[in-house]
C-alpha cells in the first residue's frame, strides 16, 4: 500500500522559511511525478510545485517562483519543499501527491495523496 507522509509544517512569521518533507513508501516511484499542492480555507486545492523522479524536471506555480524550491532524495524516497520569504497568503494545508502524469499541475492526475501538513504564516 502506498503511503505519503508530509511533515515540516508549522507557524512562522512573514518573511520566514519552512522546509516541508514528503516521505513515500509502498512501491517504486521511479516513473512518477511528485507534486505539492495547497488548500487554504474556502479555496480550491491549488498546484504549488512538482518534480520528476530524476529531478531533471521541476515545475512551479507563478505565485511561488523564486521563493520555493523543490528537491528530492531518492535514496530516502523523500521530496522536499523549501519555502522562503513566506507571506500570509501562503497559509494553507500543504499536500504532497504522486502520480504518473504529463500534466503535473493537474491535481486530478495524481493517484496518491498524503494527509497534509498545516502551514500558517503570521503577519
Amino acid at each position: 500500500q502506498v503511503q505519503l507522509v508530509e511533515s515540516g509544517g508549522g507557524l512562522v512569521r512573514a518573511g520566514g522559511s519552512l522546509r516541508l518533507s514528503c516521505a513515500a513508501s509502498g512501491r517504486s516511484f521511479i516513473t512518477d511525478i511528485t507534486g505539492w499542492f495547497r488548500q487554504a480555507p474556502g479555496k480550491e486545492r491549488e498546484f504549488v510545485s512538482a518534480i520528476s523522479w530524476s529531478g531533471g524536471k521541476v515545475y512551479y506555480a507563478d505565485s511561488v517562483k523564486g521563493r520555493f524550491t523543490i528537491s528530492r532524495d531518492n535514496a530516502k524516497n523523500t521530496v522536499y519543499l523549501q519555502m522562503n520569504s513566506l507571506s500570509p497568503e501562503d497559509t494553507a494545508v500543504y499536500y504532497c501527491a504522486v502520480g504518473f502524469t504529463r500534466a503535473p499541475m493537474d491535481r486530478s492526475k495524481y493517484d496518491y495523496w498524503g494527509q497534509g501538513t498545516q502551514v500558517t504564516v503570521s503577519s
